[in-house]
């Protein structure tokens, strides 16, 4: 006959209270040792990429301190004295002051243009069901895979033949067509994440469809603005090749075409620390942009996966 061994009652079944000390000990908690050493080699890799990013950045507004012979004998020792007269020389000798003029109306107008027209596209692709809703979508997303180099030739031609070549606001609307497809891409998706009780309640008051969009859902979509906005910023106001080839005017220029201009100038001879003072002078507002609006950039991009 097989005796099976009944276990003892546990406190709480003979009617005890349940203290810590009935209670069997807990399981030791598992080392971290895994985790430890991959947060570790995580931190180590962004340091090294931020010394890796901030380095080029510094070398370059240390040199352009320096005078043409410092930069070539010491190229990594600090400048003896501050040669202010670089960035004085670069700014008007080398007409930086009118190139930087020219992008701050180019990359101004096309900003503009770029965020009022794609997000209206955007939000009526967003919130209303037409025919060829998709088809006009999936055009726009079809414009991010194109090549610009594949456009460049038949590009020249429709300009010129639109009187708009070598002029600032034929420069404006091809930057804003440049820009459209990734601008309509990105603020699609953001309109899908705003909630639509707001705008059903604006449309029950009377507001129309233009007001409702103007004033409720555009300031709704501020962060996804500014998201959009700082991208467009930064591809306009490094844009090289386009102007190259639809601004041949020498007035007309924009920065990166002036710092070109500005290191081929004198041939061998070329103002080195007058072409790192401009390099500087084009980094900063970029630089700045971005530093004012790093928190409303961050809010953009996680708006979506916050909702």
């Amino acid at each position: 006959m097989k005796i099976t061994e009944t276990p003892a009652p546990l406190p709480a079944e003979s009617g005890a209270v349940l203290t810590k000390e009935d209670l069997p000990p807990a399981a030791p908690p598992r080392a971290r040792k895994d985790g430890g050493v991959l947060n570790v080699f995580s931190h180590g890799v962004l340091v090294i990429w931020a010394i890796m990013v901030v380095m080029p950045l510094l070398w370059a507004v240390m040199t352009s301190f320096k005078d043409d012979r410092s930069i070539f004998s010491s190229p990594w020792s600090l400048p003896d004295s501050l040669h202010f007269d670089n960035w004085s020389r670069a700014w008007t000798e080398a007409n930086m002051s009118d190139y930087f003029l020219n992008t701050v109306l180019v990359v101004g107008g096309s900003l503009v243009g770029t965020l009022v027209l794609g997000s209206m596209a955007a939000y009526v692709l967003a919130r209303f069901d037409f025919p060829g809703n998709r088809f006009i979508y999936y055009l726009f997303i079809g414009g991010m895979s194109f090549p610009i180099m594949l456009a460049l030739v038949p590009l020249f031609y429709v300009v010129n033949n639109m009187g708009l070549l070598n002029t600032i606001h034929g420069l404006i609307l091809v930057y804003i067509a440049y820009s459209l497809p990734f601008t309509v891409f990105f603020l699609t998706a953001f309109f899908r994440t705003l909630p639509t009780s707001i705008a059903e309640a604006a449309f029950v008051d009377g507001a129309s469809h233009s007001r409702t969009f103007f004033q409720i859902m555009l300031p709704m979509a501020k962060p996804g603005l500014i998201s959009v906005g700082i991208f467009n910023f930064l591809g306009q106001w490094n844009q090289y090749m386009l102007p190259t080839v639809l601004n041949t005017d020498p007035d007309k220029r924009v920065l990166t075409q002036g710092l070109v201009q500005l290191a081929v100038s004198q041939g061998y001879k070329g103002d080195w620390s007058g072409l790192f003072a401009g390099l500087v002078m084009a980094m900063l507002p970029v630089l700045a942009a971005y530093i004012v609006f790093q928190r409303q950039v961050v809010q953009g991009l996680t708006a979506g996966a916050l909702k």
